[in-house]
Parts: C-alpha cells; structure tokens; sequence
C-alpha cells in the first residue's frame, strides 16, 4: 500500500509539460497558432460645433453693403482737438452718427442744449443698458442730461433722441475700462441764424439814407392794387430818390420786381438796390408797378400825387 501512494506522489510530482507525450514518429510537429485578437473599432472623429449662427450666415446683400457703408462714413468718431477738459464736444449736423465709448459701473453724460426738451428716448438693446434722464439748471439754462451705462463690455447698440428741436443718433460701444466722461454738441446752423437775426436787426435800424430830415421827404404816394403779403406799406421820395418800404419779412420771400410806367402805358423795368426793408430807386417817378407771378400775376401800383390827393400826370423824372 505504501508503494502505490509513494508511486502516486511521484507521478504527481512530474511537470504538465512532462506528461505530454512525445509526437509519434514520422508525423511533423503541428504548430498551434493563439487566436487573432479582435479587430479595433474605428475611432469616431469629433468635430467641433460650429459657432451659434453660423449656419445661417451669409453673404450680405449689395443693399445691405451699401447701408453698412453709409453708416460708416456717417460715423463720428471722438477726437482730441474737440474735447473740453474730459467733455468730447461733436458738431452737430442732421443724419450724423455720434460713436460714445461707454464701461461697465461707469456713467456716461449726454448733454443737450441748453432749453432743448426731450420727446423721446430709445435704446436698441434695454436688456443691457441702462438709459435714464436728469436735468440741470433752472429758466432759460435748465439743461437735459441724458444718462447711459452698460452692464458689461463689447456690447453694441444704438440711442435715438428726440427733441423739440432735432433729432440725435449716438452708436454706443461698451469697453472694459474705457469711459467717455460726458459728451455735448455745438450747433452751427442755430448760430448762423442768430448771426444773420443779428445783422436783420443792424440793418433795420440803420437809416434808410443818410442825410434825410422829415421836412425834406414826400410821402405823397398812393398805393393801390393787390394784396400780397409783399404789399409795400408806403412810398416817399426826398426830390432826388423814391423809397419805398416793404413789411418785415420781404428778405424771407420773393422781392417783386419794380416797373417804372411810362407817358405811353408801357411798363419798364428800373434798377434800384435793397437796404434792409426798402427799395431805393435813384430817381422819381409818377407812376410805377409791382408785379410778382406767373400765371396769377400779383400787381401793386404805385401812384405819386399832389398836394390837392390828385394823381400827377404820367411822367418820368
């Protein structure tokens, strides 16, 4: 019994690869082959996500190249001979578009002319900017300030203000620490027009001639006919020039032209020159016509009398 377990240790002992018994004779040794792994799946390609709206994008019209040049050469940009200590001061002009840097926890004043009253303020993006409105002053110097700030930096919009006297277009551009203190305008139609009320009010206080006295002037004119708001308001001559004077706002319309009537009824044109509200003629005549129109012909005559209130006799001096 103990032989058998001793003989059943050994064999145990003996290697696997010892109990394989040897190929038999004149047949070659078969080689096994391991199987093939798997073959490795393709890996997917990941594309990255076009930017939001880049689907739709595309090529602008001609029409709409022709509005995005238009406003670009209408665009105002800030410029350092117009600032006034930390005040960019624009010219202003209609259809002009006024670029204002604004940042993010800073204000930016927009101030309009003194007098000038708000319509209307409109903002194209009120998510993020915030517009709001003061006033300064008090009577005639009470002044609108309009306020604006965005809510972060590279935001883009447009402001439109509207007031009792014009319209204001401004291209708001948000940076991150770049801020215009406060803007304003100059007006230089307004200050034309105040020149020229100026020089109105020069020339009606100036005397039509100099040298006149009452004692030397006729006013012995009749003026009939139609009335036109042109109509002269009298006819007087100092024995040397006929003047004659017109209403205030003769230099806002169309001046009739002066026709001196002569013996035979015919009408001549006479030179004569403007000063202020009056025509000078450097001559006298009896009679004379003011005619302005084309189809509906305006005619205002003029008629020198006597000191009996009769008409003279047609004759040119």
């Amino acid at each position: 019994m103990k032989r058998i377990l001793l003989a059943a240790s050994a064999l145990a002992a003996v290697p696997a690869f010892a109990q394989t018994s040897p190929p038999p004779q004149g047949k070659p040794a078969v080689a096994t082959t391991s199987p093939m792994p798997p073959a490795a799946s393709p890996v997917p390609v990941v594309r990255s996500k076009p930017p939001a709206g880049a689907r739709y994008r595309r090529k602008p019209s001609a029409a709409e190249t022709r509005v995005r040049a238009a406003n670009a050469r209408a665009t105002q940009e800030p410029a350092t001979p117009a600032f006034v200590n930390a005040v960019q001061v624009y010219s202003y002009g209609d259809g002009v578009l006024y670029r204002l840097f604004a940042a993010p926890e800073r204000i930016t004043d927009i101030a309009l002319q003194p007098g000038e009253a708000i319509v209307s303020v409109a903002a194209g993006d009120t998510a993020r900017w915030t517009v709001g409105d003061t006033t300064s002053g008090a009577g005639e110097s009470k002044r609108v300030h309009i306020l604006v700030k965005p809510f972060a930096s590279g935001l883009s919009t447009n402001l439109v203000i509207t007031t009792d006297r014009r319209a204001y277009h401004l291209q708001l551009t948000s940076t991150s620490d770049t801020a215009m203190t406060a803007l304003s305008w100059t007006y230089p139609q307004d200050e034309l027009i105040a020149i020229r009320r100026q020089q109105t009010s020069i020339e009606a206080a100036r005397p039509v001639a100099a040298g006149l006295t009452v004692e030397q002037l006729n006013f012995g004119y009749a003026v009939t006919g139609d009335r036109p708001a042109w109509r002269p308001l009298r006819a007087f001559d100092d024995g040397r020039q006929t003047f004659i004077e017109f209403p205030a706002g003769i230099g806002v319309g169309e001046a009739p032209p002066l026709f001196v009537i002569g013996e035979q009824g015919d009408a001549q044109l006479v030179n004569y020159r403007m000063s202020g509200r009056f025509y000078v003629i450097d001559r006298l005549f009896d009679t004379a016509e003011l005619r302005l129109g084309a189809k509906k012909q305006a005619v205002v005559r003029i008629d020198r009398i006597g000191t009996d209130g009769r008409r003279r006799q047609r004759r040119v001096s």
